[in-house]
Formats: C-alpha cells, sequence, structure tokens
C-alpha cells in the first residue's frame, strides 16, 4: 500500500508507519489524516505482524494539526472539515490517534523534536512512547482557542493525573521529553527513539502474539472501569488463550529455557 503522506515499511514482523510531511514538521492536514487511519485499518487486518512503530520524517514527530490548510479554501472545505464535530459517534479526527488501540499487536511510537497538539494525541494512542531527550511536547491546543479533541481526554487520563492533565491543556506549556517522562506523558527517554523502539518490539517478538493481544485488550478494557468488571475481563481474556497452541509453545520455551539456565548454573 502507498500513500501520499504516510509510508509503510517493514522490517521482519515490524511494521513502520511513518509520517511523512518533513518540510512541514509532519503537520497533519486533511490528506494525512484520512490516510493515517487507512493504514492503522490496513496493519489491522495483517496477520504477520508482531509490532507497529509510528514516528515522523524529517525534524519533527508532528508539530499537530495543519490548521492553515484545514481552514483555506472554498466553503465546501471548511464544511467538510467541521462537520464531525456534530457527529454523535466517533469522528475521524478522534479516530486517528484511538485506531492504534484497536490493532492486536504493540504500538509504540518513536519521538522527535515537536510532538504538539494533535501530534502528541496521536502518540498518545500508542501503547508505548519513547521520545529523544531533545524532543518538546505540548498540549496546545488553548494556544489556538482550541481544546483536545483527538481523543485526548480518553488517553490523557490514564497517563496523568487529572491536576496535571489540566495544568498543561490550561497553559498549553511545551516541556521537554525529560519533564514528560517525569509525568508519565512518555514512558522512556533515548537518544535513538527509532533504534529503541526497534530493540522494544524484538523483545515483544519473543513471546505468544495471542497473550500479546490479550494482554492489550484486557488493560485497555479494565482501566478504567469498576475492580468487577476488570476481573470479569481478566477471566474472559485468560479463557481465550488458556490450552491454546500459542500457549502451549509458550510454556515448551520457557520449560526448555529454564532447563538450560539450570544447567548452565550448576555446571
Amino acid at each position: 500500500m502507498t500513500w501520499k503522506f504516510v509510508e509503510l515499511s517493514y522490517q521482519g514482523v515490524i511494521a513502520t508507519v511513518t509520517l511523512n510531511r518533513p518540510d512541514k514538521h509532519n503537520s497533519i492536514n486533511a490528506q494525512m489524516l484520512g490516510e493515517l487511519i487507512a493504514c492503522a485499518e490496513y496493519l489491522k487486518n495483517d496477520p504477520d505482524i508482531r509490532s507497529v512503530i509510528v514516528t515522523g520524517n524529517g525534524p519533527s514527530f508532528s508539530s499537530g494539526m495543519d490548521l492553515k490548510d484545514i481552514m483555506t479554501g472554498g466553503w465546501w472545505k471548511k464544511l467538510r472539515a467541521f462537520l464531525p464535530l456534530w457527529k454523535p459517534t466517533m469522528n475521524r479526527y478522534q479516530k486517528v490517534s484511538l485506531v492504534w488501540r484497536s490493532l492486536s499487536v504493540p504500538v509504540v511510537a518513536a519521538i522527535h523534536g515537536n510532538c504538539f497538539g494533535a501530534g502528541l494525541q496521536i502518540a498518545l494512542g500508542a501503547d508505548i512512547r519513547i521520545a529523544a531527550p531533545t524532543s518538546q511536547l505540548s498540549i496546545m491546543e488553548s494556544n489556538w482557542g482550541l481544546v483536545p479533541d483527538m481523543g485526548g481526554t480518553v488517553l490523557l487520563r490514564e497517563v496523568l493525573p487529572k491536576d496535571i492533565a489540566m495544568e498543561l491543556t490550561f497553559s498549553g506549556r511545551t516541556i521537554s521529553a525529560l519533564d514528560a517522562k517525569v509525568l508519565g506523558l512518555v514512558t522512556h527517554v533515548a537518544d535513538d527513539p527509532l533504534g529503541a523502539a526497534i530493540n522494544l518490539c524484538h523483545e515483544f517478538q519473543q513471546q505468544s502474539p495471542d497473550a500479546l493481544a490479550a494482554g492489550k485488550k484486557l488493560l485497555i478494557g479494565a482501566w478504567s472501569v469498576s475492580e468487577a468488571s476488570a476481573l470479569r475481563l481478566e477471566r474472559l481474556w485468560q479463557r481465550r488463550v488458556i490450552g491454546k497452541r500459542n500457549q502451549s509453545i509458550a510454556v515448551s520455551r520457557r520449560l526448555k529455557k529454564s532447563k538450560q539456565s539450570y544447567i548452565t548454573r550448576t555446571w
């Protein structure tokens, strides 16, 4: 599959999705937004991948929504841009961030340069975020008189306390990757975030794909529900994997590895 502003490449069973408007710091126009959703939907149906990395080409991960592109043009273009706000269910602006949670494989965002507004909300849609030390992050919608509306409320509440989310939303402040790590906005800080993401995906690759898919569904579903609902989801997803072929393979591998480790320690 090929798109104009999104590149999809593979390194074995790792798929890399690259935002590709480098001259615009990967600001997201209407076409890129649609292409990102299409790419995620395409990967959702790919049985061969084991993980996905989302990153950006050029100096930044993404500087946010390209408001100039959206606000200029004829009346039909402007109407099409604003109509989704009246949709009673998830719209395309929200889906571009949340769609990554529907994939049954780990999704890792490798962040560098600017990661602002819409770009940050897309990164939050990944399961794990790795940022370069020089990265800058911001929930900057208030600077434009707006609110985070691309799934930000769903995603922020899972990684930040409400008062911190409010402070960052109210101020539109830009923070460093190290500060973002302290707050919980990013998972790791690494000099080479893409390389670190690839290494992490190789680590995930050693585990049962069924266990990873079920673990992702379980944690997303259980994170903000009642204790009883979370325990019900544990039972549900354990039933889905226990006794299946991939679980048997995982047990065999673990027993073999434990035996080898025992022999090494003994001798």
